[in-house]
Parts: structure tokens; C-alpha cells; sequence
């Protein structure tokens, strides 16, 4: 292959990419930047801890804290790093930590990741289920397995009133943050998956990953954005699993039946290693997850085969 030949391959992928990738960019952002601003009021006037003052009671039969409930409730309209800084803060104990940790990334970010999985194949109403059933089942596990009890230290919430304009300004820099590397992620992740394309090295990846895609109960075609979501999550790695989907690699059903695993598993990398600067065990915040992600595409795919055999039954007389 001639270094002309490579370049001018390098540079039609490039070309066909980009302009993809820019426009799930901007369907991210225009989803990303109302919705946070939502939240961060919603934050600010103390909607969140009004909510989570409800649903404490819940919490406690899981061995947690009933400050536990405005973290889960934060982390389902927020993201991950709101998780982390409000737990240093509340400094809870590590079993009690390790537990809500898994709850939360498994359910946060619903209103963004949630439109993702729309887009994909999948029922808002169904994902927001599967992930919130699963993250109270990874949690009533951890309480039977992780060794210790309950901390009887009361954890307490203390709100901080910063006003509405530094509120306001904190969460410009945050959102515009956010938008850049949206931009950024987006367009390098399908530029890269457009050169895996042109010289051939999606096969590499496929094909040895798929016993591991078989124990998962996936399809061999979700086998990309699998990986994807896996590295660097849901959000960043929607572009990938869109522009699988409108190529026609990715069935609607088996972009389902992969949203089902990745509602409860992805960013199996990033998101961890943020709870590691709290003290916390890497493997306590892995497997839970992916245990539950397992049981949920298989119990869809008892699901889907009960409701065929069910619509090929004769009526009854």
C-alpha cells in the first residue's frame, strides 16, 4: 500500500465521519445543556433533597443511610462526579459508601442516557425500570456478600447556599466543559470507528470477543458498541451505537437487547477509578454491575421467546 493510497483512505474517512459526527453532537448537546441547567435549579432551591426525604425509609432496608437517598436521587439527574464529591463530603463509611456507589452508577444521568437508548430501539419507561430494579438487586447483594454491617453513625445533609449567581456561573463552566469534550469524543470516536471500517480491523476485535458476547446473551453485532460503552460509557459512546443503527449493522432488537446490558454495565473504567480516590475496591464496583447487566439481557430474552411461543398458541374455544 503506497503512502498516497494510505493518506487518501485515512482522509475519506475522516470526511465521511465528521459530518456524522457532528451532527450527534449536537443532538447530544441540545439534550445535554437544558436538562442540566433543570437540575442544577432543581438542585439549587432544594427539589432534590425534598425528594430524596421521601424515599429514606427505602434505603435503610438496604443497610444504608437515609442521606443515602438525596446521593441516589442526585445521581440519577446528575452524572458520576456529582456522586464522588458529594460522598467525600458526607465521608460514609466504606461498606455503606461501596454499596451506594453501585447503585449510582448504575442509575445516573437517566434523563440524557435515556433519550440514547430511545434513539437506539429502546422504551424510556422500560430502561429507567431495568436500571433502577437494577441497582436496588446490586444492592441488596452487596449487602449479603460485602463483609461488615451497617455503621450506626448518623449521616446528615448539609446544604449549601452559594447563591443563584455563582450557581449559575459554576454551572456554565461545568456545561461548557461538558460540550467540549462532547464535541471532541464524539467526532474522534466515529472517525475511529470509520478507519476500523475502511482497513478492516473490526473483524480483529469482533471475533475475540465472542464467547464473551455469548455468556452475555449479545448479539455478535453489538459486539463494537459494546466495547465502546463499556470503555468510555452511554453518553460519549451513543454515537457509535446510533451510527451502527441507521448503517444497518445493529437490528433493533439486538440494539436492544444490548441496551438492556449496558442500562446496567458501561464505563467500566472511568467511573470506578473515580470512587478509588475515596478508598473504595475496584472489583466491589464491577462485577455487581455486570452480574446484573448478564441477568437482565437474558431475562429479555426469556421475555421475548415466551411472548412468541405465547403469539403462536390457537385461541381458545
Amino acid at each position: 500500500m503506497t503512502e498516497p493510497n494510505l493518506t487518501g483512505r485515512m482522509r475519506k474517512s475522516v470526511m465521511i465521519a465528521l459530518p456524522k459526527g457532528l451532527k450527534t453532537a449536537w443532538w447530544l448537546i441540545k439534550i445535554t445543556v437544558p436538562v442540566s441547567l433543570a437540575v442544577m435549579l432543581l438542585d439549587h432551591y432544594g427539589i432534590l433533597s425534598l425528594v430524596a426525604g421521601y424515599t429514606s425509609p427505602l434505603f435503610s432496608r438496604l443497610g444504608l443511610p437515609g442521606a443515602s437517598a438525596v446521593v441516589f436521587i442526585t445521581s440519577i439527574f446528575t452524572n458520576i462526579y456529582s456522586v464522588v464529591a458529594i460522598l467525600a463530603m458526607l465521608d460514609f463509611p466504606l461498606r455503606e459508601g461501596t454499596i451506594l456507589a453501585v447503585m449510582c452508577l448504575i442509575s445516573h444521568g437517566f434523563l440524557i442516557e435515556s433519550a440514547v437508548m430511545k434513539r437506539t430501539g429502546s422504551s424510556v419507561a422500560r430502561m429507567v425500570l431495568v436500571r433502577l430494579t437494577g441497582s436496588f438487586l446490586a444492592a441488596w447483594l452487596l449487602n449479603l456478600v460485602m463483609p461488615g454491617n451497617m455503621s450506626d453513625v448518623p449521616l446528615l445533609v448539609s446544604g449549601t447556599d452559594i447563591g443563584l449567581t455563582a450557581a449559575l456561573l459554576h454551572w456554565l463552566n461545568s456545561i461548557t466543559s461538558t460540550v467540549l469534550k462532547i464535541l471532541v469524543l464524539v467526532n474522534l470516536l466515529l472517525i475511529a470507528q470509520q478507519l476500523m471500517e475502511e482497513f478492516g480491523w473490526i473483524a480483529a476485535i469482533n471475533k475475540p470477543l465472542t464467547p464473551v458476547m455469548k455468556v452475555f446473551g449479545l448479539p455478535h453485532s453489538a459486539t463494537l458498541s459494546w466495547v465502546v460503552a463499556n470503555l468510555i460509557g452511554l453518553a460519549y459512546g451513543s454515537a457509535i451505537m446510533i451510527d451502527q443503527r441507521e448503517k444497518g449493522r445493529m437490528s433493533r432488537s439486538d440494539a436492544d437487547l444490548l441496551n438492556h446490558h449496558v442500562a446496567v454495565s458501561h464505563s467500566q473504567l472511568e467511573d470506578p477509578l473515580l470512587f478509588i480516590t475515596l478508598g473504595y475496591t475496584l472489583h466491589w464496583l464491577i462485577w455487581p454491575r455486570m452480574l446484573v447487566a448478564l441477568l437482565a439481557v437474558w431475562l429479555r430474552k426469556l421475555e421475548l421467546r415466551w411472548s412468541r411461543q405465547r403469539a403462536r398458541l390457537p385461541e381458545p374455544v
